[in-house]
């Protein structure tokens, strides 16, 4: 605390008793009882000060600042000379502030002024608008009415640009000498819109408005359909169906035209009828060589003259109608079937607009009508625009199938149409007239085969009655199965489905093999055993061969297969019992068959010896002889299994005639090495007859 104390202490002398100076507290409070005196009272209250008092430390920072020093003068006058500036200080505030109301007395004086001045402005202003205020209403109820008429006025605008249209818009729209462009697609949108919007208008009370806007669009968008449907028939008389830009016009115009349904189908009939003229025209040209006005095309080559075959003539012209119909196809496909969803909901929203048109249909189908369908209507057209050129094409086909008399042609047409069937039904759907044209040909030429086959076999009703001397197939059989060759290969070319292939070919073999087979079977009737089972064999192994070429003739190869094993076990039953005869043995076999008590009777020595001395003479021969009697037999290596399983059957007959002659010695000797009296008559064994039929 010491190092705070203002310099001015610090110059104070020190306090001494002996002096005068400070006493102790026991000595100023005997002092204080005698009584104070000032000195000491001043003393005391400066030394109770505290050094820490916030006053008391300014007062002497005071003093410090101005320099005092500790002298008696000074101490002595340092209260006057600060009062002497206090009372300066004073005197000079007292000044200022003299000046300062000096400066508030003229500041009055100037508000004064304003005062007086405000005071007048206020009152002119008071008289200004009483006198101006009638104005003032007047000029407020003109605004509002200004801005009333421009919400009206923009009203009317926006109200005359949506419900109206411009004498430009109903130009492009109704004048038939303005083009079909995105201007009128434009103007119609905008006249389909203004007319559904006025459903809106038919809410309010006053429905005149509504009514006749209505009435106004409604005609435009009439004329605008009109003049739609006029450009439209135009085009379609000169429509190049290989133009893209003409088809994006097109389809956008027949897009639009769908709403109205009549219309729509009275364009599409007129473009048909167009269209079928000309492809009748291309296709006489085709086979002419000349248009039907009698042009000349020399870069067309005419297929009536450079198609001499008949089956290549058909062959030809149906290729001609397959190419167009395709290309015809191609062609009208985007037209159709890429804005198809968009045609039928025009068509669906035309039929609500014309449902009175629709109610004779309606009533005849006992429903609603039918949804549009973008690919039935394209097989619809095409097959309407190639309807004329169909026609030319089953007449000259007619001409061909009844001026023709052989059979594998006729055979070969009948099978190019129903490939042809099978592809237009593909291309345009099972209720075309085209495909109706082909079925009427294809049947027409079926029955043209199946007439000339039975002629063919009438013919050869007397080779029927000639039995070949060596037993092989007759032939007629031959060429009958020459001919089912080339029609199988043909069929085997065709669409038919492969579930179908089988039952499909059936017919064909009604009538070009079963006849054949049944005049062989005939034939036989009337020959000997076994010369008849050796002709029907030889007679049904060729035929199985042909059969066996194909897939779809495999019921009737096995039903041949099995009359073939039926006739091979007839062989084998004949061989079998020319062994038996041939050898001697065939009496005692069947007395040693029937049973014990007969063999006895028949198991004779005479009748052995006699039996063996045959037996023996039949066997070096027997192999050949049995193989003679089935030489006609054209499958040698049949024969030989014929004639093994024969032998084989005689041998188990014969083994039964050893074991029934070792029985009948019975127990006559018991040395084995002793042969029977009976075994001694007769000493082939089983082992030496297989060795020699072998």
């Amino acid at each position: 605390m010491s190092s705070e104390t203002p310099s001015t202490l610090r110059n104070l002398p020190p306090r001494s008793s002996a002096a005068g100076g400070f006493s102790s507290p026991l000595e100023t409070s005997s002092s204080t009882a005698k009584g104070a005196s000032p000195l000491a009272s001043k003393v005391t209250s400066v030394l109770s000060t505290s050094y820490s008092d916030t006053e008391f430390r300014d007062a002497l920072s005071l003093l410090d600042q101005r320099g005092v020093s500790n002298t008696a003068e000074t101490r002595r006058r340092i209260r006057m000379d600060l009062q002497k500036e206090v009372i300066d200080s004073n005197g000079e505030i007292i000044s200022e502030f003299g000046r300062v109301a000096e400066q508030l007395h003229k500041i009055k004086a100037t508000v004064d002024k304003l005062n007086a001045s405000y005071n007048d402005m206020r009152k002119q202003i008071v008289s200004a608008h009483s006198d101006t205020e009638p104005a003032l209403v007047e000029a407020n109820s003109l605004l509002g009415q200004r801005k009333q008429i421009e919400t009206k006025q923009e009203l009317l605008e926006a109200f005359t640009h949506h419900f109206t249209m411009s004498d430009d818009e109903l130009a492009a729209l109704t004048m038939t000498a303005e083009p079909v462009d995105n201007c009128y697609f434009d103007a119609l949108a905008k006249a389909k819109k203004i007319n559904k919007d006025c459903e809106v208008l038919l809410g309010f009370e006053k429905q005149t408005l509504g009514l006749e806007l209505m009435e106004q669009t409604s005609k435009s968008i009439n004329l605008g359909f009109q003049k739609l449907y006029k450009w439209v028939q135009r085009e379609f008389k000169t429509l190049n169906l290989e133009n893209p830009h003409m088809n994006a016009s097109m389809r956008r115009a027949l897009r639009v035209l769908a709403e109205r349904p009549s219309l729509f189908q009275n364009c599409l009939d007129l473009f048909a009828e167009s269209r079928e003229r000309i492809m009748s025209d291309s296709f006489y040209t085709a086979l002419t060589g000349e248009s039907s006005s009698g042009v000349e095309d020399p870069s067309t080559k005419p297929i009536d003259l450079t198609a001499h075959d008949p089956l290549r003539y058909v062959g030809d012209m149906l290729a001609w109608i397959h190419s167009a119909t395709v290309s015809e196809r191609e062609a009208l496909e985007s037209l159709f079937v890429s804005d198809g969803d968009e045609l039928a909901k025009g068509l669906r929203s035309g039929r609500d607009a014309e449902l009175w048109r629709l109610v004779a249909e309606d009533d005849e189908k006992d429903g609603g009508p039918a949804e549009f369908n973008p690919l039935e209507a394209l097989n619809n057209l095409v097959d309407r625009d190639i309807l004329g050129a169909s026609r030319v094409l089953r007449q000259r086909v007619e001409q061909v199938i009844q001026s023709n008399e052989e059979i594998v042609p006729a055979y070969k047409l009948a099978n190019l149409l129903e490939f042809y069937l099978v592809t237009f039904q593909k291309l345009l759907g099972p209720d075309s007239n085209l495909l109706e044209s082909m079925k009427a040909l294809q049947a027409e030429a079926m029955r043209q085969f199946r007439a000339l086959v039975r002629e063919h076999i009438a013919t050869l009703q007397a080779e029927f009655q000639q039995t070949p001397s060596d037993l092989g197939p007759p032939s007629f059989l031959q060429e009958s199965l020459k001919q089912l060759d080339a029609y199988m290969q043909t069929y085997d070319l065709s669409l038919a489905n492969v579930e179908e292939r089988e039952a499909g070919f059936e017919s064909i073999l009604a009538e070009a093999f079963d006849p054949f087979i049944a005049g062989c079977e005939n034939m036989a009737s009337a020959m000997k055993t076994p010369d008849a089972t050796i002709f029907l064999i030889n007679c049904r192994l060729m035929a199985s061969v042909s059969l066996g070429k194909f897939d779809f003739t495999q019921s009737r190869l096995r039903e041949q297969q099995a009359k073939t094993d039926a006739g091979t076990k007839e062989l084998v039953e004949i061989q079998h019992q020319y062994f038996r005869n041939m050898s001697g043995l065939d009496s005692i076999l069947e007395a040693v068959s029937e049973g014990k008590d007969t063999a006895k009777d028949t198991l004779q020595i005479s009748r052995l010896s006699e039996a063996s001395q045959r037996l023996d003479d039949f066997l070096p021969s027997a192999w050949m002889d049995a193989m003679e009697t089935l030489r006609h037999l054209q499958d040698s290596g049949l024969a030989h299994r014929i004639t093994e399983e024969a032998a084989e059957l005689f041998c188990a007959d014969f083994e039964k005639l050893e074991d029934a002659i070792i029985e009948a010695d019975g127990d006559s000797t018991d040395d084995e090495e002793t042969l029977g009296e009976l075994r001694s008559a007769f000493q082939r064994t089983t082992a030496e007859i297989r060795v020699l039929l072998s």
